[in-house]
């Protein structure tokens, strides 16, 4: 099954212990240290909207892009329910194209992993240089290498909620860099059966370092590396790492 097909239901309630209000604005502070303040912002991947409608709330104009039809359906109803506006569109980010730059792109909660190689990169920082205005801030996070290698690695995950229940299976090829993510989902029915259903995920493990060569050859300078929501040069064992930079 697709990635985010049938799991975009279950998504929020197996995110529940993520601090979203401290993630968006973090990223909101993010951007405010490259000299930004975006009155309008594209969230691409934006999945079911969760960082999308809490932009929307500080008043700015956001556009959430998805590659998910059943993520986006899920994000124009959480922007009903928080009773904000923002414009949801099916797009892959590799192939962005807005109506109209704006003021900062961001991309979090892995986005970025799943573009497997330099060709799908390059992509993206292209588009996302195209959609911002001179000046423009761009924003990211991606999983560590080290989240990915050590953390997720070869290793196995599990959990029984009542309703919900899961099985994680890794595997990570070190020649390619990446971790191959097999889930498999168990949802109980109105009638007490369950129904099963399974994706496969992969995310690549990029450096840092890699990736600011890359957006200054896509035509973005000024690139700053931080740890997980805070401002201080990642650690060797950092889980998430962020990255900005400015668009020329």
């Amino acid at each position: 099954m697709p990635a985010y097909q049938a799991f975009a239901g279950l998504y929020d309630a197996l995110m529940d212990d993520v601090d979203y209000d401290a993630w968006a604005g973090y990223y909101l502070a993010l951007i405010g240290r490259m000299g930004v303040t975006p009155r309008t912002l594209c969230d691409c991947a934006c999945g079911t909207g969760a960082m999308s409608v809490r932009f929307a709330r500080q008043g700015i104009r956001v556009t959430g892009v998805d590659l998910s039809v059943d993520m986006l359906e899920l994000a124009r109803q959480k922007a009903l329910q928080y009773g904000v506006q923002a414009m949801f569109v099916c797009q892959d980010m590799c192939a962005l194209a807005l109506p109209r730059p704006v003021d900062a792109l961001v991309c979090a909660c892995d986005g970025v992993n799943y573009l497997l190689d330099d060709d799908r990169l390059r992509a993206f920082f292209a588009r996302a240089r195209q959609a911002l205005k001179p000046g423009g801030a761009l924003a990211f996070d991606i999983s560590s290498a080290y989240k990915l290698r050590k953390t997720l690695g070869n290793n196995f995950f599990g959990e029984d909620r009542g309703d919900i229940a899961y099985l994680w299976s890794n595997r990570f090829d070190e020649s390619a860099e990446t971790v191959t993510m097999d889930l498999t989902f168990f949802t109980r029915e109105s009638d007490g059966r369950y129904r099963r259903f399974d994706e496969l995920h992969v995310q690549k493990a990029h450096e840092p370092e890699h990736l600011l060569a890359l957006l200054a050859e896509c035509g973005f300078s000024g690139a700053q590396v931080f740890g997980d929501r805070h401002f201080n040069f990642p650690g060797t064992d950092e889980a998430r790492i962020h990255i900005a930079a400015i668009r020329e």
